[in-house]
């Protein structure tokens, strides 16, 4: 088992999640994060730290389109290991339906 980010991240990145993985598992895309599944040690403590309650067990019922991403990308994307502000406009897009349609992004974040 592992944790994926869904696209309940994308548009928000709250990156609270960052700061409390203890295997700086998280890469950071234009505009959501990932987790590369084989560094994550399924502690699940950054679970409860988002607030848009994007991260969830690769275990639950479709997620492995999800897996898939996060593997992908997290081999792309540079490391996220500290909390940075989210978008401004974050809370806008905080349980909007349909974001990896109209939003998702394959360009890579900044990183740390």
């Amino acid at each position: 088992m592992t944790y994926v980010v869904t696209d309940a991240c994308i548009k928000c990145k709250y990156t609270d999640c960052v700061e409390v993985c203890p295997v700086d598992c998280f890469y950071e895309g234009e505009n959501m994060l990932v987790i590369n599944p084989s560094e994550c040690i399924d502690c699940g403590v950054c679970e409860p730290e988002c607030p848009a309650e994007a991260i969830l067990p690769d275990t639950e019922d479709g997620q492995e389109k999800w897996l898939e991403l996060n593997t992908k990308f997290s081999a792309e994307w540079p490391n996220i290991t500290e909390k940075k502000d989210p978008p401004e406009d974050a809370d806008e897009f905080k349980g909007a339906e349909g974001k990896f349609e109209k939003f998702f992004s394959a360009e890579p974040g900044e990183g740390d």
